[in-house]
């Protein structure tokens, strides 16, 4: 039987622009590791969880201009509590169990890097966020 972290560090996509090296703090090796990768993983399903909170929101973000829909990504991100919790909850269950603990030792500073990740991400593809109709 094939184990569990060796299947989760198959899946990441590579990141070649994310360095890591030892003059670099923890935290940062940790993100362009681990979380980086992660996150460039789940993606489309962030992309796709994003556009049902704008669904529960009654589609407000569609009629905001460009500079309003990226105070709403990050407000969302930032500020709503339950919404920023399914947001880590979908990148820590893809660390391994090493990955974890050391997610622990410095979770605080490393939920404020994995945040502004993902926050850069959505607006980054903000137009993938545009509405559909039907």
């Amino acid at each position: 039987m094939e184990n569990r972290e060796t299947n989760l560090l198959a899946i990441r996509p590579q990141i070649l622009n994310a360095r890591v090296s030892k003059n670099m703090s923890d935290d940062e090796q940790f993100q362009n590791k681990t979380m980086r990768p992660i996150i460039k993983l789940q993606g489309d399903l962030l992309i796709e969880v994003f556009k049902n909170y704008i669904k529960k929101r009654k589609n407000t973000f569609y009629e905001l201009p460009l500079e309003k829909r990226m105070d709403f990504i990050e407000n969302a991100i930032q500020k709503d509590m339950k919404f920023r919790n399914s947001l880590k909850g979908m990148i820590i269950g893809q660390f391994t169990v090493e990955e974890y603990l050391m997610y622990n030792k410095n979770s605080s500073a490393l939920n404020k890097r994995m945040m502004n990740i993902v926050k850069e991400r959505l607006q980054d593809n903000v137009q993938l966020l545009e509405y559909q109709v039907a």
